[in-house]
């Protein structure tokens, strides 16, 4: 399991990369040029500026098990499809039962924008808002740690059958 991160406009880059080192878990930042991040303890890749040139890097590197900490409704669906386990900077576990609303709710505001609407965006993030986020994150790497203490439990349990 690693943790990969979509920097671009991402304000959790730290608590994420704290969480990493925290469990021993590979920690890989992705990046344009227009926004450089190094931080101890992760990997940082940086990309060339252009549409979605990191989503798209993000989507290739990403394998089952792993997760994805992005505020990209599309890029989390690609990464469900890839079995990974995307959140949001918010701390929301995206699933199969909620990326559809959550993209049908992106095409909307999008509609609407084309039309030359206003939609309302996101208000001044908070202390709350990123420890929310923190506390999500943890909660989601014991869970699928313990989903693969599970699993490699009951694969050896077979073999000695």
């Amino acid at each position: 399991m690693r943790i990969l991160i979509d920097a671009d406009g991402c304000p959790v880059v730290d608590e994420t990369v704290s969480l990493a080192k925290e469990f021993s878990l590979e920690c890989i930042i992705l990046c344009d040029t227009a926004h450089y991040f190094n931080r101890e303890g992760a990997y940082t890749v940086v990309l060339s500026q252009g549409a979605d040139s990191v989503d798209f890097a993000l989507v290739n590197m990403v394998k089952a098990g792993d997760i994805v900490v992005t505020q990209d409704y599309g890029l989390a669906a690609m990464c469900l499809a890839r079995r990974s386990k995307p959140i949001h900077q918010s701390g929301m576990i995206y699933h199969e039962g909620n990326i559809d609303g959550l993209l049908a709710s992106r095409h909307t505001a999008q509609k609407i924008r084309r039309s030359g609407g206003r939609t309302k965006g996101p208000s001044k993030r908070t202390k709350e808002q990123d420890m929310q986020f923190a506390s999500q994150l943890r909660k989601l790497i014991l869970e699928m740690l313990a989903g693969e203490h599970t699993e490699t439990f009951n694969s050896k349990a077979m073999e000695t059958e």
